[in-house]
């Protein structure tokens, strides 16, 4: 158990990736209207690399924020991760600039100590997280369930990154069929660069070092993840087909049609299709209506059948007939009804 454990910690380490400033500044701009007079928590973030603390810092009286939290993980086996000389875990609070030179000066920022780790789901995070409006940050992605099911809990808005594939994840998925959690507005394709810690082994494609010694590494199918929602969601998807039986065969095993690409969603067919699962980098639920996925419908052989082939992994959507009044997206306080036990098994 030992050793299970020390290499469980050796490998959350090449899990902390930290978030490019470009990649935030791109998806913060949809949310602005969110924050004012709002408490932000960034609850996976050393403050010395976070780009979190940087953005939400140095925009802290644009957006017009109430306060700034960000809270480090301090792991206490210190011969596994050396590169945190710090002797505890700490959380920095940010009430905004006081010298009227616009930017977090030092003096400005209080530093507290954890007695812990700074673990999100230790108790001395979960009592930061009761006081914040808004989390914003990147957690693990081992650990996205968890995180996710925190957040769910405590029923708090956020806007955090994960893989796409956390999509099929059955608690994720019943809160994206319940119109609860969403992707967000500016990564649909492709991948991201993070930076890593700088023990971590470049041993793949796509990392490299740059001249400081800072090394980075790209991960594909990252998307932003979350609860606030954002005027280009309700955009609807131009549809320009047409249905024909040919182009659009019918499942073996399900009553619903096989669409390969999102593009090529018919415009006329009423019925239940089965769309690729990039077809949320587009959905608007004032458009369409989530009705499933393979695991949540229980389709038998627990896949798509056409004239006996195995079809790539759908979700279900149906066209809605009439658009529902589209959600004020505008207004900052929008309603969150995510009890815990809406993500129950």
């Amino acid at each position: 158990m030992a050793n299970k454990n020390l290499n469980q910690a050796k490998n959350a380490k090449k899990d902390e990736f930290y978030t490019q400033l470009v990649d935030i500044e791109n998806e913060l701009r949809h949310y602005k209207v969110h924050f004012k007079g709002k408490t932000v928590l960034c609850n996976c973030d050393d403050p010395r690399v976070s780009n979190f603390f940087h953005y939400f810092s140095y925009n802290f009286e644009q957006l017009g924020l109430k306060k700034l939290i960000t809270t480090c993980y301090k792991n206490q086996n210190r011969d596994l991760f050396s590169q945190n000389d710090a002797e505890q875990a700490i959380w920095l609070e940010y009430f905004g600039d006081r010298n009227g030179n616009r930017v977090p000066d030092p003096e400005e920022i209080g530093i507290h100590y954890f007695k812990g780790d700074g673990d999100f789901r230790s108790q001395e995070c979960i009592e930061l997280l009761k006081e914040a409006d808004i989390v914003v940050t990147n957690p693990p992605f081992s650990l996205f369930r968890e995180f996710l099911d925190v957040l769910m809990k405590y029923d708090k808005h956020f806007l955090i990154i994960g893989n796409v594939n956390a999509v099929s994840y059955k608690e994720t998925f019943q809160l994206i069929k319940a119109n609860k959690l969403w992707l967000g507005a500016s990564i649909h394709s492709g991948d991201r660069e993070f930076g890593v810690p700088k023990d971590y082994p470049l041993n793949a494609a796509g990392c490299r070092e740059d001249e400081k010694g800072n090394k980075f590494i790209r991960v594909k199918g990252v998307r932003w993840f979350t609860n606030l929602d954002y005027k280009e969601r309700h955009e609807d998807l131009i549809l320009y087909k047409t249905y024909t039986p040919d182009e659009y065969p019918m499942y073996d095993n399900y009553k619903a049609i096989n669409v390969d690409k999102t593009a090529e969603i018919p415009m006329d067919y009423d019925g239940v299709m089965g769309v690729p699962i990039t077809f949320l980098d587009k959905y608007n639920p004032d458009q369409f209506e989530i009705v499933g996925n393979e695991l949540d419908l229980n389709i038998e052989k627990g896949r798509g059948y056409i004239k006996g082939k195995r079809m790539y992994s759908r979700l279900f959507i149906r066209r809605r007939q009439t658009n529902p009044k589209p959600v004020p997206y505008e207004i900052g306080e929008l309603p969150v009804s995510m009890a815990a036990e809406a993500i129950a098994p």
